[in-house]
């Protein structure tokens, strides 16, 4: 019988070593790249926020257009949608008006004086856009004055069954539901629950006054309130 030399056995040695090794980081290697955050298993309740569908709709009045300029029939819907977009919390308000029409002209300062009237009762300018759109000719296309409003289709709830008639230690089906369904509906603007709304800016100016008292040791605290200091205030005969 002949015996393997040494350093044969050493070399089969280190190949077996080294295979042992690379299927080691190959393993590692797909697992890593397989795995994805997005696709870990979720909580019972969390399965909920899938079902929440939120929908853009355009809320907007369609106003005639008159060579005299805004009636006050029209100036009523305009504060109507003014009202709405506030309590909406809507991104802008958007004046359409039509090109392609016999009274382009006169669509052309209708909607300035409707984009006047809401920065006058409130809206903030930067907030309301005049653009056009193309009426086709129609020498009837109204202005269009309007916002998108999201809303928010919630579960519905309500699948309840008997948990102590098994043995599993599961949540029921609709657990998770009712919490999804009330916080969807009580939200105050629904394209909240698309994503974060966008930072405001900083106030630069106030930044460098509070280093600056810092730097120089001095409050960087704002002064006292009179009406905070919890003194009954007094009353008038």
């Amino acid at each position: 019988m002949t015996r393997p030399h040494p350093s044969s056995s050493r070399t089969a040695s280190r190949l077996a070593a080294a295979g042992l090794g690379l299927a080691l980081l190959t393993a590692c290697a797909s697992s890593g790249a397989g795995s994805d955050p997005a696709a870990a298993p979720r909580t019972a309740s969390q399965q909920w926020e899938d079902r929440v569908h939120v929908d853009g709709r355009p809320d907007e009045v369609l106003l005639v257009i008159h060579a005299e300029g805004l009636s006050p029939a029209q100036n009523q819907a305009l504060d109507g949608l003014l009202g709405r977009w506030l309590k909406a919390e809507a991104r802008e308000i958007v004046v359409s008006a039509p090109i392609g029409g016999a009274g382009g002209e006169i669509a052309g300062r209708m909607a300035m004086a409707a984009r006047q009237r809401l920065v006058a009762m409130g809206a903030p300018p930067a907030k309301v856009r005049v653009v056009g759109y193309d009426a086709a000719g129609a020498p009837d296309a109204p202005l269009k004055a309007g916002f998108l409003r999201y809303i928010a289709q919630i579960p519905q709830c309500g699948a309840w069954e008997n948990i102590t008639g098994t043995r599993n230690n599961k949540a029921y089906e609709n657990f998770g539901c009712a919490v999804t369904a009330n916080i969807a509906a009580q939200v105050a603007n629904p394209e909240d629950l698309l994503g974060p709304r966008p930072e405001t800016p900083i106030d630069s100016g106030r930044r460098a006054t509070v280093l600056d008292k810092y730097r120089k040791g001095e409050v960087t605290s704002s002064a006292k309130d009179q009406q905070s200091n919890g003194v009954i205030s007094k009353a008038v005969n």
